[in-house]
């Protein structure tokens, strides 16, 4: 009770202390937000990622590199887990081909499938085999596939990532 009446007693000091004017002054310059926060500032921003998470850093034709390390071929993702996989066309995504993701756990929440340079819809089989085991599916290609992962990832999300080297293109 006592606490209260104290607080009780300060609370018209406080009010009358915000009240008080602040002095104008006419040439106050507020700092530019361009100035504050530089594009090279965002990038390194971006670039601070835990040494044990994986991070898409380049891409070509026929391979990744990831956390500075080339990988050829095609890439599956699972959090921060990272494997060779077999497909090496868009037609080659089938059920056997995502099996893993049977045993994988925690399931991730989303599925990103790169699908090369262009972006094609899997079959219906895939998709259902997917939904089946409680993920979602983005079909993209792979250079945003990629980069999809890395955000996702960042946050801490659990996603997973089925990537055609860019090159492909069916």
């Amino acid at each position: 009770m006592a606490m209260r009446l104290k607080s009780m007693a300060t609370l018209p000091k406080l009010i009358q202390s915000m009240r008080k004017e602040v002095p104008k002054h006419s040439n106050l310059v507020l700092p530019s937000l361009r100035r504050a926060f530089s594009l090279y500032d965002q990038i390194n921003l971006i670039d601070n990622v835990p040494e044990d998470q994986l991070r898409f850093q380049e891409f070509n034709d026929t391979s990744f590199t990831v956390n500075g390390v080339k990988y050829e071929g095609s890439l599956l993702c699972v959090g921060n887990l990272l494997m060779s996989w077999s497909p090496r066309k868009f037609s080659e995504i089938t059920t056997d081909s995502l099996s893993i993701f049977q045993t994988v756990r925690p399931i991730p929440e989303l599925l990103i499938v790169g699908c090369g340079r262009d972006i094609h819809p899997v079959t219906p089989e895939v998709r259902q085999f997917v939904k089946s085991l409680g993920m979602k599916l983005e079909t993209v290609d792979s250079r945003n596939a990629a980069s999809t992962y890395n955000i996702l990832n960042e946050e801490g999300r659990v996603v997973a990532a089925a990537l055609l080297p860019y090159g492909v293109t069916s």
